[in-house]
């Protein structure tokens, strides 16, 4: 069938590796990949169904996508999230919707296209075990030369706030040959950076290997030629142990960089959240990175406005900030999400002490960013160009301590033409908020 296929991906990074998962297999089954939705016959809105906000932007950008149907498009294709959320509720509310396809059952994708062709409305979902549908071969939407892999899929964790292990099932990690395979061809095309992501990437291995295995994977990930840089995304800080803190400071490929989602810092609240491990521990494991891995940047997320959560509980959060200034930090406010027992307890809090407390911390990790980056001013950092800005005089690009799309841009002027992906020293000039501006040197 020679027909045109967009995607639209949102959400997170593993999201967008099943959103090039799927223009692999459609690319082999002969239709061709567009980038601009006014020239597709075929759309695909691959949806998020995380949080309130995620899922909204997933009805509004499948609603936009239906506006163009009406145009030109043909069949629209909604996958994911919160197609595998609400299912047939998808097609009875947006009749434009052709078909729904949950997140196990990717590798349905060309023939439920075909089916949607046929006049059918189709709905397929419920394969949560699957996972061999990560191993088929992927067309890299982002960069080149930074590119995500995504070790395992599902979680065990069950912390009641999330609706992640009723959407993606139990935890399933990949082999350590299949994630070196992919490696390798994500190698051979260009890629410099590797991010390894996973709902939980500290877990990886136990369930197939019966021990946990991501220093081991790290390691083999290291041997392939071309790869210069590994960045860890969404590390548990119960699961980070002294091999793996070995593995980050000693591996010269390995960034020293942690995503480590925290989450809140009253032993209270994160009993009440479901998580595993006490203030205590997190300290310990924090503590123990900044002392042994030198100069790394270590990044968090929280989550104020959980029901129960009182003054006193969000004082500690805040000053388990202030005592622990993180190099990066992002803050939600908690979603009541339908389904998940948090939505069930008393002393919901109200939105806009949600709100309050959010932009109290935001606030203070804005100050702690400012006198972090002023400090970097004079020194000189390697780093990956991703870009030329727009005004076409300045590169951009990241050092070992920013992750893409969530971190800040290091900004640069060199007195030679640069390639993206290339690496350059880089000595840093002035400083902003988040964000930093440098000149290349010889």
């Amino acid at each position: 069938m020679n027909k045109k296929i967009g995607i639209v991906s949102l959400g997170c990074p593993k999201n967008l590796v099943d959103s090039e998962i799927m223009l692999g297999m459609l690319k082999h089954a002969d239709y061709e990949i567009v980038n601009h939705k006014e020239n597709a016959d075929i759309l695909i809105v691959n949806t998020c169904g995380f949080i309130e906000s995620a899922q909204q932007e997933s009805i509004n950008t499948i609603l936009e996508m239906a506006e163009e149907k009406k145009r030109s498009c043909e069949v629209l294709i909604v996958t994911g999230c919160m197609a595998e959320r609400y299912r047939e509720k998808i097609l009875d509310l947006i009749p434009e919707v052709d078909a729904v396809l949950g997140t196990g059952n990717y590798k349905e994708i060309a023939e439920v296209i075909n089916r949607a062709y046929q006049g059918e409305k189709v709905v397929s979902y419920g394969k949560l075990n699957e996972t061999d549908y990560l191993d088929e071969e992927r067309i890299i939407s982002f960069s080149g030369h930074s590119v995500y892999l995504k070790i395992s899929e599902g979680c065990d964790n069950r912390c009641t706030y999330c609706i992640i292990p009723y959407l993606r099932g139990d935890y399933r990690s990949r082999k350590i040959e299949a994630l070196v395979k992919e490696a390798k061809v994500l190698a051979e095309n260009g890629a410099k950076e590797l991010i390894l992501v996973a709902q939980d990437t500290t877990r990886y291995g136990i369930d197939i290997y019966g021990r946990k295995m991501l220093p081991e994977l790290i390691r083999e990930l290291s041997k392939i030629e071309g790869i210069e840089w590994i960045r860890l995304l969404y590390c548990y800080p119960e699961e980070i142990d002294d091999e793996l803190i070995e593995e980050v400071s000693s591996n010269p490929k390995v960034c020293k960089y942690m995503d480590i989602p925290v989450q809140h810092a009253s032993d209270r609240i994160l009993k009440l959240m479901g998580r595993r491990g006490t203030i205590a521990e997190i300290r310990n494991a924090l503590t123990g990175l900044r002392e042994k891995v030198e100069g790394i940047s270590i990044r968090t997320s929280l989550i104020v406005g959980f029901p129960g959560e009182t003054e006193e509980d969000f004082q500690q959060l805040a000053d388990f900030v202030r005592e622990f200034r993180f190099d990066r930090l992002g803050v939600f406010t908690y979603s009541k999400e339908e389904g998940t027992p948090a939505a069930r307890m008393k002393g919901q809090i109200r939105k806009n002490i949600k709100l309050k407390r959010q932009k109290t911390i935001l606030e203070l990790q804005n100050s702690i960013s400012k006198e972090i980056n002023a400090k970097r001013i004079g020194k000189v950092y390697k780093a990956i160009v991703d870009g030329i800005a727009d005004d076409g005089i300045f590169y951009y690009g990241r050092t070992y301590a920013e992750a893409p799309e969530i971190d800040g841009t290091v900004y640069f002027t060199s007195p030679e033409p640069l390639e993206t992906g290339c690496f350059v020293e880089t000595r840093i000039l002035n400083s902003e908020d988040y964000d930093l501006i440098g000149e290349v040197i010889a």
